[in-house]
Order: structure tokens, then C-alpha cells, then sequence
């Protein structure tokens, strides 16, 4: 029976998931990425594509990135200021 070349490296990663430290952060992680990819559905239309054509919904993906990276500076220097 031989291993897969990757199998080392999953089994470290396995167990930094399954770690105090691990779990804590998948935890930051639903409260935060996960919240920006539901936003981009919810609140910016990117459930559906508008348009046709890769490039055309490649360019409105990168427009809700956009968007969404305004608001966040936005938010902080309200913060900030």
C-alpha cells in the first residue's frame, strides 16, 4: 500500500484544524469570509449573472469585489475618524 505524495502535508493540515488554535480560527473564518461571500449573493446581486459571457461575469464579480472593498474602508475610517 503506498500513500498519496500529499497525504503528509492533509494530515498536518487535519490536525491544525482539530487544534485549540485551529478551531478558533475556522470559527473567525465563518464570521468573516464566509459573511463576505453571503453579502456578495444577498446584497449585491451576485446570486444570479446578469449578464453573458465569461469575461462579462468575471468583470461584474470583480465590480462586487469592489464595492464591497469601499464599504469596508469606509467603515474603518468611520471608525477611525
Amino acid at each position: 500500500i503506498t500513500r498519496h505524495v500529499w497525504e503528509k502535508h492533509k494530515e498536518k493540515v487535519r490536525a491544525h484544524r482539530l487544534s485549540s488554535t485551529g478551531k478558533y480560527l475556522y470559527k473567525k473564518r465563518k464570521e468573516t469570509i464566509e459573511r463576505s461571500f453571503a453579502d456578495a449573493k444577498e446584497l449585491h446581486g451576485l446570486r444570479y449573472c446578469r449578464l453573458r459571457g465569461r469575461e462579462k461575469v468575471q468583470e461584474q464579480a470583480l465590480m462586487t469585489a469592489a464595492a464591497q472593498n469601499i464599504k469596508k474602508i469606509a467603515n474603518h475610517l468611520t471608525k477611525a475618524g
